[in-house]
C-alpha cells in the first residue's frame, strides 16, 4: 500500500486543500482479483459438471445459477509440469539427505510422496502416543528407524495438563490433584502394564531388526528377550523402572556396549536393582563399554561381578546410588576403567573399610563429582585412595567441601604435578 501526493480522481478538492494524501490501491490488486475470479469460475463449472445437470434441465437450478458470461472471457492457464515426478525415489532421497535437518519437516508437507520419502530418512524417533505403535502406523510412516524412545508413550497421564515435571530425559504431564506424598506418578494407574509394553517391544523387534538404541520403561523379561533375539545390532539400551528378573532378557545381547539402568527416581517410580541384577547383566553383556546406574542398590559383590566380567568397561556412572558400605574397594576389579562419575549421591561409601585394604584402580584417569555430599571425610579419603592414579578431577555443585576435605585431593599424586588438570565449579561449604 502506498501514498501519493499527485492528483487523483478519488480525492476531493476539500481533501487536497487540507493537504491530505490520496489513497491508492497496490498495482497488483486487480491481478489478484482476476485470479480469484478464475478460481470461482472453475469451482462453479466443476460443480455443474459433477451434478450431471444443466441450468436448462432444472428450473430451480436455473433460477439460482450465477451468470458465468463474465467469467468466460478469462482463460485459465494449465498447470505447469511437475519435474520432480520424473525423478526416482533414490535420487530424491539423496537430494533430501543433503538438506539441513531443520527443513525435513517442511519438505514432507509438499505432497504424499515427499512425506513418505521423509519418513524413510528418519532414523531416530521419540514416540509420545502408544496408539501410534499399537496401530502399526509408526512402521508405515518411519520404516527405517534405528533409534526409538517410547517412555512418553508408556505414561497414561493427561496430555492437556499445563504442568510438566522433568527429570533429565524423563518428562511427564501431571494433574493438579497430584499428591506430594505418593509422588508425581502412580505406577499402577499412570504406567502401562508390563504385558502391554512387552507386546509393543515384540512389534518393534519384528519390524525394526536393525535397531541400535532402545529406551523403554516398565518392560519385563519377555519383552526384552524379544528385542535381544531379533535386534542383533543393538548397541545401546536404556531401561527405566526395571527389576532384577527383567535383566534376564538382555543377558543374551552379545553386542551391547552402552547400558543405562534407572531403578528408582524419587517422585516418579521405584524398582529394585540389586547385586542379583548386576550379576545377571555382567555375565550376559560382557562387551559393555559404558554403564550408568541410577537409583540402584547393590554392594561389593555386584560391582566386583561387573569388573570381572565386563573387562572392556571404560566408563562407570553412579547416580543417586543406594549401595551398601564397602563397594568402593570393588572398583579395583575394573581393569580397564578410565572414567568414574558420581552424580547426586547423598554419600560416597558409608563403610569403606581400612585404607590399607582398599587398593586402587590403576587405569583410572578421570574422576567427576557432580552434586554430591562430601561431608563424610572418611568416605572421601577412601574415594581418593581408590582413584589415586587419576589425571583429572572435576568437582561441580558439590556440598560440604571444607578445607580439610578439599586437602585430601593431594592423595592423587598425578594431580599435584599438573595443577591445570584440577577443576572446581560452584562448590559449596557447609558450616
Amino acid at each position: 500500500m502506498s501514498h501519493s501526493t499527485e492528483k487523483s480522481p478519488c480525492a476531493s478538492p476539500r481533501a487536497r486543500a487540507k493537504g491530505l494524501k490520496a489513497f491508492s490501491l497496490p498495482a497488483d490488486f486487480w491481478f489478484k482479483e482476476r485470479d480469484l475470479k478464475h478460481a470461482l469460475a472453475k469451482m462453479h463449472l466443476k460443480k455443474s459438471v459433477s451434478s450431471g445437470s444443466t441450468p436448462a434441465d432444472s428450473p430451480r437450478a436455473s433460477s439460482k445459477q450465477p451468470n458465468l458470461q463474465f467469467f468466460q472471457s478469462f482463460k485459465v492457464d494449465p498447470p505447469g509440469p511437475d519435474h520432480f515426478s520424473q525423478l526416482s525415489d533414490e535420487l530424491l532421497l539423496q537430494i533430501f539427505s543433503k538438506l539441513p535437518i531443520s527443513q525435513h519437516v517442511s519438505n514432507s508437507l509438499v505432497c504424499k510422496r515427499w512425506l513418505y520419502l521423509h519418513g524413510r530418512l528418519v532414523q531416530s524417533l521419540n514416540v509420545t502416543d502408544w496408539s501410534f505403535i499399537e496401530s502399526g502406523r509408526v512402521f508405515l510412516r518411519f520404516p527405517n528407524l534405528s533409534d526409538i524412545n517410547i517412555i512418553r508413550a508408556c505414561f497414561r497421564t493427561s496430555k492437556n495438563s499445563g504442568i510438566l515435571v522433568t527429570h533429565k530425559a524423563l518428562s511427564v504431564h501431571v494433574d493438579t490433584r497430584v499428591s506430594s506424598t505418593n509422588g508425581f506418578v502412580d505406577q499402577i494407574e499412570n504406567l502401562l502394564p508390563s504385558d502391554l509394553v512387552d507386546q509393543g517391544l515384540e512389534l518393534l523387534a519384528e519390524k525394526y531388526p536393525n535397531l541400535r538404541r532402545v529406551v523403554v520403561i516398565g518392560a519385563s523379561e519377555n519383552g526384552l528377550l524379544s528385542i535381544a533375539d531379533e535386534c542383533h545390532t543393538l548397541q545401546e539400551l536404556e531401561l527405566h523402572c526395571c527389576g532384577d528378573l527383567s535383566l534376564k532378557g538382555i543377558s543374551v545381547c552379545q553386542n551391547l556396549q552402552v547400558v543405562k539402568l534407572i531403578g528408582s527416581i524419587d517422585g516418579f517410580y521405584s524398582s529394585v536393582v540389586s547385586d542379583i541384577g548386576l550379576t545377571i547383566l555382567a555375565q550376559g553383556c560382557r562387551r559393555l563399554v559404558k554403564l550408568e546406574l541410577t537409583g540402584c542398590e547393590g554392594s561389593y559383590d555386584g560391582i566386583k561381578a561387573i569388573g570381572q566380567c565386563c573387562q572392556m568397561l571404560e566408563e562407570l556412572t553412579l547416580c543417586d546410588h543406594r549401595m551398601d558400605g564397602g563397594w568402593l574397594s570393588a572398583l579395583t576389579f575394573c581393569g580397564n576403567l578410565k572414567t568414574l562419575r558420581l552424580q547426586l549421591c547423598k554419600g560416597i561409601d558409608s563403610s569403606p573399610g581400612l585404607p590399607q585394604h582398599l587398593g586402587s584402580c590403576l587405569t583410572l584417569e578421570e574422576l567427576q563429582l557432580q552434586g554430591c555430599q562430601l561431608r563424610d571425610k572418611q568416605s572421601v579419603e577412601a574415594l581418593f585412595l581408590v582413584c589415586e592414579n587419576v589425571r583429572e578431577i572435576i568437582l561441580q555443585n558439590c556440598w560440604g567441601l571444607e578445607d580439610d576435605v578439599f586437602g585430601l585431593a593431594s592423595i592423587c599424586r598425578k594431580i599435584k604435578s599438573d595443577p591445570s588438570t584440577y577443576n572446581s565449579r560452584r562448590c559449596h561449604m557447609v558450616e
